[in-house]
């Protein structure tokens, strides 16, 4: 009796069954058959801890042949054994679900009708090897344990052969030593699987496995190919520590929860290729030396690779995968000891044409430091806070005290240093470290300089995506457009009710609405689809093109409008030609000569398509580019109203240079174009 099991108890022997001695091999099968196969009372478990065997160990021999078909399940099992057995179903239904199991097993289960001939060897007891040593084969294929297995240190020297075995309790192979070709291809573990520290030293193939539980890996070795094709993980996978000396396959597999890969070592090619991944990834520490092929994976919402400390240099090695995805995967926590990390990745797909993947490397890059700069002009700097604002924070005044006193002699460099204080414990440490901030002291200029660059980064992440996202800006510029064109309409062609009314006909007013619903819908749509943060963004923009525009127009409207030509429109076009032009030196207000006078004529009121103009004349100020030149006349103007044209056109500096710079960065070549021009 061992740990509440009978064990037939062989430890600490030498069993040879080379074929030299085949009577006592052949006797040994038969009689430990005998002996685990007995029915009614509780079942034997085997014990080979610390012996060596010496010849082929055929274990599937000491199994109970049975069918798999639920109604012919041999009797001799208890219930429990026969609900162990019945539970193969419900784990291929569930490896279903997500895709065609490889098991044979599986497939006759599932079969329509199910193949009652499919049978499979069922160890009914423990089975315990710890340390044992095997000289040949180790054959446990086609084997269903219905009990723990525990192989810890255990030294296999020749193949071993688990193919389509099914673990139903806990298996532990921690310590245990590979040393040739080793295949559990098909098997079903539906407990925990572990191989801490497992040493494979030849191929190692779970090609089709399915892990029901968690997996542990860690700390193992892989010196040759290893292969996890088409495995389904259904509970957590630990691969820490792990060092792949030949080429891994992951090739088809799915990870149902996190995969651990922190610290582990690729030195060959990783393959991820239609992999799904339903949880995210950590990569936390890891080296990649060679290649990591992600192509065609699939990634669940929300999930990332978690990349901080990750080891890579593009220069000898790459990271694969589909263009415009993969490079939204990674995460890091903090631009702190990352920037190398994501300057290789970012060169990685450089070198590869995948543009969209290097911008959103970038974008990532500057989000991070928009969160650096917010935390350097809102946190707490230890290095110049007074006393009575490191207590607000939560320091006690002896540690407040120790800190101003410390600083005095020498800066604080990080906030670990905090620890060499006496007065600072670390739980008090722990809970404030991440509102503090370490830096040299700001003076009220420095701050204003660090704040200027927080508000332009800010911008320019919420407009453009830091001028990797042409569908945003886009976005932007279709809603400004339509913003002033509706405004310059409305200071146009509603000028007074008394005494005389000038204002615009019914149809008129429903044209530019209607067009300027469609236009802006279609803006905020392109908006929200490719923003990060599409509320931010919108907020941002109406906060530029609204409230000076407003601000005007009531005062235009409070003041109302005494001047001559009243009933003459305030716009003109030039009536020489009809063409779409390119207006990049263009101004919003002709000149003040009767040459220009002559060749810019009003728009005409009456004409149903009026309303276009106004847009028209919106895209020449914002983009320099209409189908018409259509620009303010220089007499009897409002100063309001040129106002509202100058500040429009000014804006339109600033958003062509985001175009053109958007353009430059997300289209190859287009640059060189640019500059070239």
């Amino acid at each position: 009796m061992r740990e509440g099991n009978l064990m037939v108890n062989l430890r600490q022997m030498v069993i040879d069954l080379r074929p030299e001695n085949l009577v006592f091999r052949d006797n040994f099968y038969q009689l430990l058959r005998k002996e685990l196969q007995k029915t009614g009372g509780k079942t034997l478990g085997l014990d080979l801890s610390y012996s060596l065997i010496l010849g082929d160990f055929i274990g599937s021999d000491l199994g109970l042949k049975t069918p798999l078909y639920a109604q012919a399940i041999a009797p001799i099992f208890t219930a429990t054994e026969q609900e162990q057995l019945e539970s193969l179903r419900l784990v291929c239904l569930s490896a279903l679900a997500i895709d065609l199991p490889e098991s044979k097993d599986c497939r006759s289960l599932l079969a329509s009708p199910a193949n009652i001939s499919s049978e499979i060897n069922v160890f009914r007891g423990v089975l315990t090897l710890v340390q044992t040593r095997f000289n040949g084969e180790v054959n446990f294929a086609n084997t269903f344990f219905l009990q723990s297995i525990d192989a810890q240190g255990a030294i296999f020297t020749q193949p071993t052969n688990w193919t389509e075995a099914r673990f139903s309790r806990a298996v532990s192979f921690n310590g245990a030593s590979f040393r040739q070709l080793s295949s559990f291809s098909g098997s079903i573990f539906f407990n925990k699987a572990n191989f801490k520290q497992v040493q494979f030293q030849e191929v190692s193939d779970f090609h089709g496995c399915i892990f029901a539980d968690s997996a542990n890996f860690n700390q193992g070795g892989f010196k040759q190919v290893a292969k996890f094709s088409s495995v389904q993980w259904q509970g957590d996978v630990d691969f820490s520590e792990v060092r792949f000396a030949n080429q891994v396959q992951f090739t088809k597999a799915s990870f149902e929860q996190f995969l651990f890969l922190i610290e582990t070592s690729f030195e060959q090619a990783v393959s991820f290729r239609e992999t799904q991944f339903n949880q995210s990834v950590n990569l936390k520490g890891a080296s990649i030396l060679n290649q990591a092929d992600f192509s065609d994976a699939k990634w669940a919402k929300d999930t990332f690779l978690n990349i901080p400390g990750l080891t890579f240099n593009s220069n000898q090695a790459k990271i694969l995968g589909n263009p415009g995805q993969i490079g939204k995967m990674f995460r890091v926590p903090s631009l702190q000891g990352n920037q190398n990390v994501l300057r290789n990745l970012g060169q990685n797909f450089r070198q590869q044409q995948q543009i969209a993947d290097t911008n959103q490397l970038e974008y990532t890059k500057q989000r991070l430091r928009l969160i650096e700069l917010t935390r350097r002009l809102m946190a707490t700097n230890i290095n110049s806070a007074d006393t009575a604002n490191l207590q607000k924070l939560g320091f006690s005044a002896n540690q407040a005290s120790a800190i101003v006193e410390r600083r005095l002699s020498k800066l604080f460099r990080n906030r670990s240093e905090l620890l060499t204080l006496a007065d600072i414990d670390l739980e008090t440490y722990n809970k404030l470290s991440d509102r503090l901030v370490v830096s040299e002291p700001l003076s009220f200029g420095g701050w204003l300089l660090q704040a200027w660059g927080w508000l332009a980064l800010s911008v320019l992440l919420l407009l453009s995506g830091y001028g990797t996202n042409f569908w945003l800006v886009f976005g932007v510029g279709g809603v400004a457009i339509a913003f002033f064109g509706l405004i310059f309409w409305l200071v146009d062609r509603y000028r007074r009710l008394h005494p005389v009314a000038i204002i615009p006909t019914n149809s008129e007013a429903i044209s530019i609405l209607v067009s300027f619903s469609c236009l802006t819908f279609f803006s905020l749509l392109a908006i929200f689809r490719n923003s990060e943060q599409p509320w931010l963004t919108l907020g941002c923009l109406l906060i530029i093109i609204v409230p000076l525009p407003v601000a005007l127009i009531c005062r235009l409207y409070q003041q109302g409008r005494y001047h001559d030509l009243m009933d003459v429109s305030y716009f003109t076009e030039d009536g020489t030609m009809r063409q779409l032009r390119l207006l990049i030196g263009r101004l919003p207000i002709i000149p003040r000569n009767q040459t220009f006078r002559e060749r810019y004529m009003p728009l005409l009121s009456d004409r149903g398509w009026n309303w276009l103009n106004y847009y028209d004349f919106s895209l020449n100020n914002l983009v320099r580019l209409g189908f018409n030149d259509i620009r303010m006349r220089d007499e009897h103007l409002p100063g309001i109203i040129a106002t509202l044209a100058w500040y429009e056109w000014s804006l339109g500096v600033l958003y062509i240079t985001l175009v053109l710079w958007t353009l430059s960065r997300t289209i190859p070549g287009l640059n060189l174009l640019i500059y070239l021009k």
